[in-house]
């Protein structure tokens, strides 16, 4: 699967786009920055190689790896640009690729979920294919076994497990609302919200092939009507 950056022009026949967006923001002491774009790269690209079998027109546009980061402002490393801006970037990255034959969102971070919504509704409503996918996946929230164990499963050479450390165990639901108002930090010094001592790439390989099953689904789907 060759990504979309890496096509001349000529060779770009209005494909399907998946746009990886993920965040650049602390992920605990033991997990890189770039976390969710890694997942959200990962995924796009299973995900394209798989429908390229049996349609060839499924491209990765190049990732979008700083986004709405803002409840995980105070930790060095974090980079945000906000609602307001990421909003307004995605409504003109999806103008620009008329060409296409529309585009699935695929968002790698919940702190994106509002942009990534308001950008795909301003889109459909000026008739373009736009749509957005996030993954479903039970567990602790932010940084702990869930995260951790896919990261061990793509990525474990960006895993410092030795580094690993409980965080705040408290279910997001009970916690969403004072991360809005005072941020990560304020419920979790150490920026982990749940407990990741315990990850492994075998659940991480495990939880991969919910997630990678989900998303092409949902892609194949789109795909039907688009057609």
């Amino acid at each position: 699967m060759t990504p979309l950056g890496d096509r001349p022009t000529t060779d770009i026949e209005k494909p399907f786009l998946l746009v990886p967006i993920g965040s650049c923001e602390q992920h605990g002491a033991h997990l890189p920055l770039s976390t969710d774009t890694i997942i959200a790269e990962y995924l796009c690209s299973r995900v394209a190689e798989h429908l390229n079998s049996r349609i060839h027109r499924v491209m990765v546009t190049p990732s979008l790896g700083i986004a709405a980061s803002g409840e995980h402002a105070g930790f060095p490393g974090t980079l945000s640009i906000g609602n307001e801006a990421l909003t307004r970037m995605l409504i003109e990255l999806g103008r620009s690729a008329d060409w296409s034959a529309g585009i699935v969102f695929v968002n790698g971070h919940g702190g994106n979920a509002q942009a990534v919504s308001l950008a795909t509704s301003a889109l459909q409503a000026e008739s373009r294919r736009v749509v957005t996918w996030s993954p479903r996946i039970d567990g602790d929230a932010h940084a702990g076994f869930v995260e951790t164990s896919i990261m061990l499963a793509i990525a474990p050479h960006l895993v410092e497990m030795s580094r690993a450390e409980v965080g705040n165990i408290t279910s997001l639901g009970e916690l969403i609302d004072e991360i809005r108002i005072s941020g990560v930090k304020d419920v979790s010094p150490n920026g982990v919200l749940g407990d990741p001592r315990s990850a492994s790439p075998d659940e991480g390989h495990r939880l991969l092939a919910i997630v990678i099953d989900d998303l092409r689904s949902f892609i194949q789907a789109r795909l039907d009507e688009w057609e």
